[in-house]
């Protein structure tokens, strides 16, 4: 199949947003589990993602890394199912879907780190703040129904990720905004799907 659909992933990564974007699509793929400090950090995956992170996906020849752009690249590449913007909605969803991948990500993984830009720090820092970025997002999510409007798209796999994550685990507080923005997806088909699958794949007790 020369545009077979691979996903190189870890159930326990930022994997399980790339598995819910292609369920999403409901293209057929094939899966490619690696691990932490082994198979992840191997010759042959690093000839894909150097980085040795995953996801990555390998779609024919062409290879894509990095969340937000394997969302936005599978949105175009399968565009029966309906995940790229339209005219309308294009800019929403690309200002939000990166807000996530810059500010959002960022803000999250310095205040987990205890890492706190000083306040002359701040104009140096892309996201400022933390809480001003959860002020902002907030806003975003409590805009429209879905993050760029009134229709689901491949921007809120991406952003709904964040949220959904980052409530559950205490990296976002838990806003009515939040938790409403997070029970529309939940209840989507292809989100359940993934997430059965990702579930099935974590290492049972005692192995790993």
């Amino acid at each position: 199949m020369a545009d077979q659909l691979i996903l190189y992933t870890n159930p326990m990564s930022r994997g399980r947003i790339a598995r819910w974007m292609i369920e999403e699509t409901g293209a057929p793929y094939k899966t490619v589990l690696l691990g932490y400090g082994g198979t992840m950090k191997d010759a042959d995956y690093l000839a894909i993602n150097p980085m040795g992170k995953v996801p990555a996906i390998r779609h024919g020849d062409r290879i894509v890394t990095e969340c937000a752009a394997i969302c936005a690249y599978l949105a175009e590449a399968f565009p029966d199912a309906g995940l790229a913007p339209t005219e309308a909605e294009r800019a929403d969803y690309y200002r939000w879907m990166f807000f996530a991948a810059g500010p959002v990500e960022a803000a999250i993984t310095n205040r987990s780190l205890k890492v706190e830009p000083t306040d002359e720090q701040k104009t140096m820092v892309g996201y400022g703040d933390y809480d001003r970025v959860v002020d902002v997002l907030e806003k975003a999510v409590s805009a429209h129904p879905y993050i760029a409007g009134d229709r689901f798209t491949a921007a809120d796999v991406y952003v709904g990720s964040h949220v959904m994550w980052g409530t559950q685990f205490g990296t976002l507080p838990k806003r009515d905004a939040f938790a409403a923005y997070a029970a529309r997806l939940s209840e989507r088909a292809a989100y359940k799907s993934a997430g059965a699958k990702d579930d099935a794949a974590m290492p049972k007790e005692g192995e790993g």
